[in-house]
């Protein structure tokens, strides 16, 4: 477990937004890493001020041991993002990220006061349903395998045996993290939650994804669009329009106490 809270080591911010933006936390996917978002805060500033965040074991942190327990991740992730929660914030995570997303969006509410303005959940099952996975328990060619279906990560990269060795301890230690994850006993957030799904993921049923309306008591927003589970890379002008939109407004943003 890496235990160094470097706010520097942990959050990417390609494009700083505006004085007074909200901040939009976004969290990868299993074997991704900040840079997955690059493209999202390019077109998000400046209105939006994008915190990509790097887990350890990746890119530039890869010499430090992944996290396996996705509750000591959000612990870290929070407590690096506490000192930036004097501006508006709200969260985005895809797959993995969005249950990530969830329990940092926790802690913020329990342990800072803070609601996020939103919480922005994509192509992952709500916190309150189960699947049995057993990805990281399989040998390097079913992970492998795994990421090939998935297609969330460059055919380019997964031909290269070199880069293959490079990235598959962190993501084993991430398929460990979400698969073995169960969600933190508690109420529903009071953030609003919009969920953003893929009609054909085989990950997610429609049914799942709705199924984050319980986690919340306040406003719900549910988005399917045609694809698998990377959707998001054939319609990210179509979710960054609704994040944009939904970020901007003007809406006033409930309070914890």
């Amino acid at each position: 477990m890496s235990s160094n809270l470097n706010a520097d080591l942990w959050i990417r911010n390609y494009h700083p937004g505006a004085a007074g933006s909200t901040q939009l936390v976004c969290l990868p996917h299993a074997g991704g890493s900040a840079s997955f978002y690059f493209p999202v805060s390019q077109a998000m500033s400046p209105a939006v001020d994008v915190l990509a965040i790097q887990y350890p074991g990746r890119q530039d942190r890869r010499s430090e041991p992944s996290v396996q327990d996705l509750h000591v991740l959000a612990r870290q992730i929070f407590t690096v993002l506490r000192p930036r929660t004097d501006r508006p914030m709200a969260l985005f995570g895809h797959s993995m990220g969005a249950s990530l997303a969830f329990e940092v969006a926790r802690l913020l509410e329990t342990e800072a006061g803070v609601v996020p303005r939103r919480l922005f959940a994509s192509g992952r099952r709500a916190p309150s349903t189960h699947r049995d996975e057993r990805v990281h328990l399989m040998d390097d060619q079913g992970v492998i395998d795994e990421l090939r279906k998935l297609n969330g990560t460059g055919g380019g990269m997964l031909a290269d045996d070199e880069m293959i060795r490079l990235i598959l301890p962190a993501v084993r230690a991430d398929y460990t993290a979400a698969e073995t994850y169960r969600a933190s006993s508690g109420g529903p957030l009071s953030c609003p939650i919009t969920v953003f799904t893929g009609s054909d993921d085989p990950k997610v049923s429609l049914d799942e994804a709705r199924s984050w309306q319980a986690h919340t008591t306040a406003d719900f927003d549910f988005r399917a669009f045609p694809g698998g589970h990377f959707f998001l890379t054939q319609h990210q002008a179509g979710v960054l329009g609704v994040m944009k939109e939904q970020l901007t407004s003007g809406r006033p943003v409930p309070s914890a106490r």
